[in-house]
Formats: C-alpha cells, sequence, structure tokens
C-alpha cells in the first residue's frame, strides 16, 4: 500500500510569505492545499507545485471550512498580509462570518483572527505557528549587518523601545522611527515600508536652518512585535523592499525583535543593507 502523504492547509494572503511556507512545506514532504483569497493571493501561486489551489473571496469562512474538510486537511498556517481595510470595509461575510462578527468584543484583526481560529479548532482544524517551517528566516539576536548601531542609533533604539508596547499592545505602533531620541513616525494600518517613508517625507519638509540645523537627520526604524504576539498570524515581517524604503528615506539603522521577526529575503537582506551602510541588529 501507497503511503500517504500528510496534508497541510495554507491560507494564502498576499507578498512572499505564503510562496516561503509552500516551499518550505513541500521540502518536509506535505501535500500543500492552498486557501488562496481572491483580494490578496498573488496569481502565480497556482504554478508552485501545491497540491490544490482553491479560490476564495474574504468573508467566505464557510467556503475554507468545508473546502479543507473535503480535501482532508487537519492542520493548517496563514501566511500573507490582508489588508486591514479589506478586512473591515471590503469583506462581504458570508452567516459563519457575520455571526461571528456580531459576537466580537473588540473588532480589530487579531480578535478577528483569532476568533476564526477558534472556529476552525471548532471544526477540527488546528491553525499553527505561521513561522513554524521557517526558523531558520527568524531573525537572530545580535548584530546582522557588518555595522553595528552607533552611539546614537543605540539612544533612538531604546527610545523606540520604551515606547513601543503599550502602542503594539493597542495594535499600533509596531514601526516606530526615530531621530535624535524624538519620535517621527509611528505605523497604523498602512504597513511598515509606508511608514518609513512617510518619516522620510517629513524629515525632509523640516526646515534646514533653525534650531533643528545642527540635528542629524539620519532615521532609526525600531519594528517590534506585540507583547503578546500570536505567531499563528499577523507576524513581522521585514524584506529587501524594508532596506530600499529605508534608503529613500534616509534612514540608517534598522532593529527587529529576535525570534519575532521573519526576514522574508533571508541574507539577501543583509546584503542590500551592508551595500547602503545600514545597521540591522535584533534584540
Amino acid at each position: 500500500m501507497l503511503e500517504t502523504r500528510q496534508k497541510l492547509g495554507l491560507i494564502a494572503g498576499n507578498g512572499k510569505f505564503p510562496f516561503l511556507v509552500l516551499d518550505a512545506a513541500r521540502a518536509q514532504g506535505y501535500d500543500v492545499v492552498i486557501a488562496a483569497i481572491k483580494e490578496e493571493t498573488f496569481p502565480e501561486i497556482e504554478s508552485k507545485g501545491a497540491a490544490s489551489v482553491h479560490w476564495l473571496s474574504l468573508g467566505e469562512l464557510s467556503k475554507l471550512i468545508d473546502t479543507f474538510k473535503r480535501e482532508g486537511v487537519t492542520r493548517a498556517v496563514m501566511a500573507g498580509q490582508v489588508k486591514h481595510k479589506q478586512i473591515f470595509s471590503a469583506i462581504k461575510p458570508d452567516w459563519r462570518l457575520a455571526k461571528l462578527l456580531l459576537a466580537l468584543g473588540t473588532r480589530n484583526t487579531d480578535s478577528l483572527l483569532g476568533a476564526v481560529a477558534n472556529v476552525l479548532a471548532d471544526e477540527g482544524i488546528m491553525l499553527e505557528n505561521s513561522t513554524a517551517l521557517l526558523e531558520p528566516l527568524l531573525a537572530k539576536a545580535g548584530v546582522l549587518t557588518k555595522r553595528g548601531p552607533s552611539e546614537q542609533e543605540t539612544k533612538n533604539i531604546d527610545y523606540g523601545r520604551a515606547g513601543a508596547p503599550p502602542l503594539a499592545a493597542a495594535d499600533h505602533g509596531h514601526t516606530r522611527v526615530i531621530a535624535e531620541n524624538a519620535g517621527v513616525a509611528v505605523q497604523s494600518h498602512e504597513g511598515t515600508d509606508a511608514t518609513i517613508e512617510r518619516a522620510g517625507a517629513i524629515m525632509r519638509s523640516l526646515e534646514s536652518g533653525g534650531a533643528t540645523a545642527m540635528l542629524s537627520r539620519a532615521l532609526t526604524v525600531v519594528k517590534i512585535a506585540k507583547p503578546a504576539q500570536d505567531m499563528r498570524f499577523d507576524v513581522p515581517v521585514i524584506g529587501v523592499a524594508t532596506i530600499d524604503a529605508m534608503k529613500r528615506a534616509g534612514a540608517s539603522c534598522l532593529a527587529v525583535d529576535a525570534g519575532r521577526c521573519l526576514l522574508l529575503d533571508g541574507d539577501a537582506i543583509v546584503r542590500v543593507a551592508d551595500e547602503a551602510g545600514i545597521s540591522v541588529c535584533a534584540g
């Protein structure tokens, strides 16, 4: 009798993250059943070797459950971003999700996805940590680049970390951009790279003279996980695009949480940062 390969469900959002999970799962012998979100998932997912790909819209929770049950999926991971505005403005919930939304005490991304995970578990489908197959890509503690943070950058990091947890706990401020021990920009729902670019625009808008003339315009980016980060979804990620955004904004240092931030492009991030003279560290 032929051995049946174990199945893994993949709820795929946008970006590279789902592709990394798919590759890692296949390399470890899983048959991957993908639930691809029509509004988010890159169409290239169709050609990457999944056992099957099923397209569904945001809000089709019953279809997601029925699909996984029909395919014999009992374990699943969620990978890739689903934009906040999609979840709370563009979503057209089916009866099951509508019932769940009405029962939510707090209407934010974490509470919604946590409730979805509970519903899946009730149906015999366990949602696991999205980084479980990608441990080598989690940031290791220490300085990752050739250059470590300068004295001023270290002060900026300390300032950013000191004020970040309360904001992050409230689902804001996962990225803070600092200059000369002062906050320049705090992430809302626009994402890390857009927050960095906004900080760069703010710095460029400042007058070159006056009291700020002698202050450094170099920005330090601090990206943190939530105090009780649920690694099943909404995992902090950075990529080469983050370093590119930093270069455009005039940022010189990036600090992330060790073990809780995914380096989407692996060693390429460090290489690009080194070429730009940007320090990257994890603590």
